[in-house]
């Protein structure tokens, strides 16, 4: 798997007419070399690769790198302008989303031969998964269903929303996530109405909505998934507000296909959230591409230039949320198939009202 990623990096070094890329993010060594550690850098040639690291990975990068050379510096420039001479790289790329103005500076100061140029377009290398990616997103997502399955119970009134999403987290990691994939999301009542609203002392309180965003990882790759439930009967505006959300969640799910571009998916669900009066109330794109990072390419939204293409992985999440009255979000992770899609995440998203009368009687 990492020899074909290698070799599509290759070609689009090729069409950029560059002999190597200079790759510092940890998400690109992970993907590319297999490394797990926190820093290093992968120099990948139109013929070779090198990894360079400092001491304390150098045991590390000999269990987990696939490279064709692994060295050790003691200053990271003087690491690269070695391997780069060794590779006669004159035109070199760099991570333009990434590297910072400073390390920029010094990979000049130590290579003032090197022809360097900004790439912004490397990681939409990595939105078409491989099968292996899909297992670990897949898995991830199975944690995700048994930990809110194992919480469920404890969701009442006067439980505090932060104290919802520390036992949904223990169970996450007791499931055999690796940590949590963002600053979980719970929100109830009126703060539904906030779409990154993370976990506050906020008590939940029986009639509101509560919306759930949470995600673990597994071998680096996330899981996303949003849950809106009912604590009790609610109002008849807030019912109705989900049945919108659904239905535009599942049309755009209804359209999806290898070809049909990003924001043809985002119109479906956009329009007709705004044909039931709520247009204004939707700010967000439709969804985003999850893989090593929670936030990644494809962009499902009004502005976005990519065809869906098999094998790539996104979020479907349309939303309304209402100032002083509540929100609803809903959504699923999905593997675009040659035929439509495949839902990776696994939590019902029908309406849910939880008997709250019971734990009253408790």
């Amino acid at each position: 798997m990492l020899a074909l990623r290698i070799d599509r990096l290759r070609s689009h070094l090729n069409h950029a007419g560059l002999d190597a890329v200079v790759l510092l993010n940890p998400l690109h060594l992970r993907y590319y070399a297999g490394f797990t550690g926190s820093d290093g850098v992968l120099v990948v040639g139109l013929t070779q690769t090198f990894f360079l690291t400092d001491s304390r990975y150098t045991t590390q990068a000999r269990e987990q790198v696939r490279a064709d050379v692994q060295q050790t510096y003691r200053q990271k420039p003087q690491g690269v302008r070695k391997a780069l001479n060794e590779l006669g790289a004159n035109a070199v790329g760099c991570e333009g989303d990434y590297v910072t103005l400073t390390q920029f500076d010094q990979l000049q100061k130590a290579c003032p031969a090197v022809r360097w140029q900004v790439l912004d377009d490397l990681a939409h290398l990595r939105q078409v998964k491989d099968a292996s990616e899909v297992a670990f997103l897949e898995q991830a997502a199975r944690i995700n269903a048994e930990a809110f399955t194992a919480v469920q119970n404890q969701i009442r009134p006067g439980l505090r929303e932060v104290d919802l999403a520390v036992a949904l987290e223990h169970a996450m990691r007791c499931g055999g996530g690796e940590d949590r994939a963002f600053d979980l999301i719970v929100a109830s009542g009126v703060r539904g109405a906030c779409p990154h609203g993370v976990a506050s002392t906020k008590a939940l309180a029986s009639g509101e909505l509560l919306t759930i965003d949470f995600g673990t990882r597994v071998q680096g790759y996330h899981s996303d998934e949003t849950l809106t439930l009912a604590l009790g009967p609610v109002p008849d505006v807030l019912r109705r507000l989900h049945d919108i959300v659904l239905q535009a969640h599942d049309l755009a799910l209804a359209v999806l296909t290898p070809g049909i571009p990003a924001r043809e998916v985002d119109r479906v669900a956009r329009e007709y959230i705004a044909s039931q009066g709520y247009g204004a109330c939707f700010g967000h794109g439709l969804g985003h591409g999850v893989g090593l990072a929670i936030h990644e390419g494809p962009t499902l939204s009004p502005h976005s230039e990519v065809l869906l293409t098999e094998g790539m992985v996104f979020t479907i999440e349309p939303g309304i949320y209402v100032p002083e009255l509540g929100g609803v979000r809903i959504e699923d992770t999905v593997v675009l198939t040659s035929d439509g899609y495949r839902l990776l995440t696994r939590l019902p998203k029908t309406f849910c009202q939880l008997d709250v009368v019971a734990y009253h009687r408790r």
